[in-house]
């Protein structure tokens, strides 16, 4: 097994390399792609989390074997790095790993990530999903980009996909002062009422009045005809 991997097609807007730490996602997302990739079926995808066989001691093999040096490494695509309600040490002592090797790591989650600030530094990168769907930890998402704004990680916000166009501007406004990065992708595979074209050119509109770095995934960008 080989944990790093470069991703390909959507995800390699993200980063150009990245390690999926666990078996599934207890958050249960209506747009999750993870269990069509995995191909498992969804209830259990969202039920079964466990680290991955040896993924440690892999990434660790890995780094030292290949010689990964000066990259961004993400975590995760297929999973949470921080799956709520279940021990996260493992995302831990890769973090370390990735750190010890002279990497980077580029994180994004809808979980807390708060319990490892100590090992990130300016120029790791710690985010959170905002996708437009309320929750009972959207708070306490605000709160640890906040934190991790403070102090000194380099903050960014995944509003993708955009499920809902109000919402999405309610948050921008919310992350304005602790966020160095924002990414916006439309929602794919699903219905929706809202008019790509004129949300993009008006989500772009208002990053640049902001005064916030932003990034414009390719299928939204098709949509704006850009």
């Amino acid at each position: 097994m080989k944990p790093i991997y470069e991703p390909k097609g959507k995800a390699k807007e993200y980063g150009d390399l990245a390690i999926n730490i666990y078996t599934g996602c207890p958050h249960r997302c209506f747009y999750c792609f993870a269990p069509s990739v995995l191909r498992k079926g969804r209830e259990q995808f969202h039920s079964c989390i466990e680290p991955r066989k040896d993924i440690v001691a892999e990434v660790k093999k890995q780094l030292e074997k290949e010689q990964i040096k000066g990259k961004l490494i993400h975590l995760c695509f297929t999973c949470d790095p921080y799956p709520t309600g279940y021990d996260t040490t493992p995302t831990r002592e890769i973090i370390k790993a990735i750190k010890e090797s002279g990497n980077n790591v580029q994180i994004l989650t809808k979980g807390d990530g708060t319990r490892d600030f100590d090992l990130l530094d300016e120029n790791d990168w710690y985010g959170i999903t905002l996708d437009g769907i309320k929750t009972e930890t959207e708070r306490d998402r605000l709160n640890s980009l906040a934190e991790a704004h403070r102090r000194g990680i380099k903050t960014w916000v995944s509003f993708e996909p955009v499920t809902n166009e109000r919402e999405f501007f309610i948050d921008l406004h919310c992350v304005q002062f602790v966020v160095d990065k924002v990414k916006i992708g439309k929602l794919n595979y699903y219905h929706s009422d809202i008019n790509w074209k004129e949300f993009g050119e008006k989500a772009e509109a208002l990053c640049k009045s902001l005064g916030i770095e932003y990034y414009i995934k390719d299928s939204l960008r098709e949509e704006m005809g850009v």
